[in-house]
């Protein structure tokens, strides 16, 4: 159920950038640059939480997880050292990334809070594009009919 709630929540994120894309949302650079902060956040809370049910990780994995942290400048090498704690995935970074998968969320949640009151700030009192007035009915087509309507009835009652 939580891995299935994850993908979905995947599709939903991917289906807003894709919306953000079409109506050219990445030119507000501050809400953009916080939406990517979002995207990335969740996306290591799902690989910290997907590494814990297995309980190991392949070599593949753990080589591409030590190039990317490796190649942050200054830190790049703490980084490493931080989250391996040496040269296997053993019960310490499990438990340190199940800490994290926790803690994760709450990050999230205050992003998310930023975002959208940079979204506010943008005039984006409508993220999801609705109409708003969709309960009114169109001018043209109704009443001008109606009154072409009203005019036929008066002249064939005058006839």
């Amino acid at each position: 159920m939580h891995a299935n709630g994850a993908s979905f929540f995947f599709i939903s994120i991917y289906a807003d950038i894709a919306r953000g894309l079409y109506y050219g949302s990445y030119l507000y650079m501050e809400t953009w640059n916080i939406g990517v902060v979002l995207l990335l956040l969740v996306m290591m809370t799902d690989f910290v939480g997907y590494v814990l049910p297995w309980g190991q990780m392949s070599f593949w994995g753990a080589s591409v997880i030590t190039n990317l942290l490796s190649a942050s400048p200054y830190v790049g090498n703490e980084l490493v050292q931080w989250i391996w704690r040496g040269f296997s995935v053993d019960n310490a970074t499990l438990t340190r990334f199940f800490a994290l998968h926790f803690l994760f969320p709450f990050v999230i949640a205050g992003v998310t809070i930023l975002h959208l009151l940079f979204l506010h700030e943008t005039g984006s009192n409508n993220p999801a594009g609705l109409n708003s007035d969709a309960d009114k009915i169109a001018f043209h087509p109704y009443f001008s009919y109606k009154d072409l309507l009203g005019f036929a009835v008066m002249l064939l009652a005058l006839t």
